[in-house]
């Protein structure tokens, strides 16, 4: 972890009466593990992948192989998803839609953002956080804003019927809690995006949540929305973690709806930033996000969704009227009392870890260790 952050820092407050799914990287290669009263197991002989155990849910303790506390297993803690899709939702906060619109109109000019913001806020900042997505209201509102010239795409999937739902990385590519996190090397203007993400299984069931970070480019989606693959789609720039945790009778879909997600980032020079962001002044229903995602698509593995964020930075870090951006050596904290804290280190994705453990590799440590019987490899394939 970096600085003098350690993994029991980063676990919830009640993380021994909970029941979390993760991923560890042993001597043979990545395990998944199961987590109950504080205990970790080995679950890779129950199932190889963090994917196929989410399908044998209730897990029982005593089908894997005992590891100890969790705080004492010694083992890294890697990204808790492995072949789950990764998806995005965007723009699910009146205040990033706001953000967004911003962008576009300054065209990714973190410069011409403060005049904008204060422009586009006393116009329709009050209607938009009103307004719910879909209905009759929102499309007096959409009118309204078209005739005065103040219509955007990012208000279509902000207050419109269908949610912005995008690919957020390659299956594999995500990078879990204290591994570095990477922005673009040609990037100016840059923020994390601090969210609760759900895990949800081949039947489109939501079984549990994690924090992740949806690292966003603001200048290169600024200038166009089609540049959105390389503003969120780079070396490194995913974080998961630190575990999934299970719904259960102690911890449901009402704690995500409910969740406050505080963000602290630390930078090299002495810069602390602090935010939050209130899950339920999200507009559409987390679940509504995960039916929209399935709606015609199928996800034979699962999928990890990222529900958005209320955060987006404006405090000055450099320049008067700049706002917030990256700079190497970031610490950014991620972090919700019931699903712990997310801690990682900002690099370049030039100069992040490079990306080489892929499904090619997995199958093959995973065949070498015995663990694709004949079933296995049918579900796996």
């Amino acid at each position: 972890m970096p600085g003098d952050v350690s993994l029991l820092d980063c676990l919830p407050g009640d993380w021994r009466r909970g029941l979390f799914i993760g991923r560890v990287q042993t001597a043979d290669g990545p395990s998944p593990i199961f987590v109950a009263q504080g205990i970790a197991y080995d679950m890779s002989r129950v199932a190889p992948t963090v994917a196929q155990l989410m399908e044998k849910l209730p897990l029982s303790a005593n089908a894997g192989t005992a590891l100890g506390p969790l705080e004492t297993i010694g083992l890294p803690l890697l990204s808790p998803v492995d072949l789950q899709c990764v998806k995005a939702c965007g723009v699910t906060f009146a205040l990033s839609a706001l953000e967004r619109v911003i962008e576009e109109r300054a065209r990714g000019d973190a410069g011409a953002a403060a005049d904008i913001r204060g422009r586009l806020e006393e116009r329709v900042g009050g209607s938009i956080r009103a307004v719910v997505p879909g209905t009759q209201e929102a499309a007096a509102l959409k009118t309204a804003l078209i005739e005065d010239g103040l219509w955007s795409q990012y208000l279509e999937v902000a207050i419109g019927p269908d949610a912005e739902v995008f690919t957020k990385a390659p299956v594999l590519s995500t990078v879990g809690a204290g591994a570095q996190i990477g922005i673009r090397s040609d990037s100016t203007w840059n923020n994390p995006e601090p969210e609760v993400v759900l895990i949800v299984d081949t039947a489109g069931n939501a079984i549990g949540a994690t924090l992740g970070n949806d690292v966003n480019l603001r200048d290169f989606e600024g200038r166009s929305a089609l540049l959105l693959g390389k503003a969120k789609d780079n070396n490194a720039s995913c974080s998961l973690g630190p575990l999934i945790r299970l719904f259960d009778g102690d911890f449901s879909i009402d704690d995500v709806r409910n969740a406050e997600v505080e963000l602290t980032i630390e930078g090299p020079e002495g810069y602390r930033l602090e935010g939050a962001s209130s899950m339920n002044q999200i507009s559409r229903d987390p679940l509504e996000l995960v039916r929209q995602t399935l709606s015609e698509h199928q996800y034979p593995d699962g999928f990890a969704l990222f529900l958005g964020t209320l955060f987006a930075p404006v405090q000055d870090r450099d320049e008067p009227g700049r706002g917030f951006t990256h700079k190497v050596g970031d610490v950014v904290t991620i972090a919700t009392p019931r699903l712990g804290k997310l801690v990682n280190q900002v690099v370049t994705s030039k100069d992040a870890a490079p990306w080489t453990f892929g499904l090619t590799a997995l199958m093959t440590n995973l065949a070498a260790r015995g663990l694709l019987t004949p079933a296995q490899e049918k579900e796996t394939a």
